[in-house]
């Protein structure tokens, strides 16, 4: 049984949707604790499921490598398997990606390396691409540049917004997230062959 802790920054859906899958006794992983950096509306999610929760805020502490080193601990306290970031919007310094990388993968509203950052959806749209979509990847130093694991696209309509058009891609993005979980719980996705 695959331990994950996952990390949020917001309302929790793709987190809800992972939740929702290992309450199925027969989905091989479980959740076993969520963090998140601010107090985010997603925690809910996992009190509804009996599931632990954490909080570690950046602007309690007087650097970003101190607030990176007490989120750590508090990941480490629950020694997952993997770690899942899940709708998390900040950028983890090198020293914790290289302490849980590659077993730290992120959900990304693009097809990677189409559009990485916080603006993947407004970007496409600007771009006037035609398609777009969801990305899980492995977490290395960069910005949304570690190994692809697996990807979905959306077709974008003509002149959708960029609320409907995100609205559209986090319904690949929950299904995708829990694919690519089982995968890896299963040994279909091997984690450390695709770390570089």
């Amino acid at each position: 049984m695959l331990s994950i802790v996952v990390m949020i920054s917001g309302s929790g859906s793709n987190l809800r949707a992972l939740l929702e899958a290992c309450d199925n006794p027969l989905f091989p992983a479980k959740i076993v604790a969520v963090g998140a950096d601010q107090a985010a509306d997603g925690l809910a999610h996992a009190e509804q499921f009996g599931v632990p929760t954490f909080v570690v805020e950046p602007g309690l502490f007087p650097s970003r490598d101190k607030w990176s080193e007490m989120l750590l601990q508090n990941v480490k306290y629950h020694n997952p398997d993997l770690v899942v970031l899940a709708g998390f919007m900040r950028v983890l310094p090198e020293s914790f990606v290289s302490e849980l990388s590659p077993n730290l993968i992120n959900l990304h509203p693009s097809l990677l390396p189409a559009f990485p950052g916080a603006h993947a959806v407004r970007d496409a749209l600007a771009a006037g691409v035609s398609t777009t979509g969801a990305t899980v990847h492995i977490v290395d130093a960069g910005v949304d540049t570690g190994p692809v694991l697996a990807q979905r696209e959306v077709a974008i309509a003509a002149g959708i917004s960029e609320a409907d058009l995100h609205e559209q891609i986090k319904t690949i993005e929950r299904a995708l997230i829990v694919d690519v979980v089982a995968e890896i719980a299963e040994g279909k996705l091997i984690l450390s062959e695709r770390a570089n």
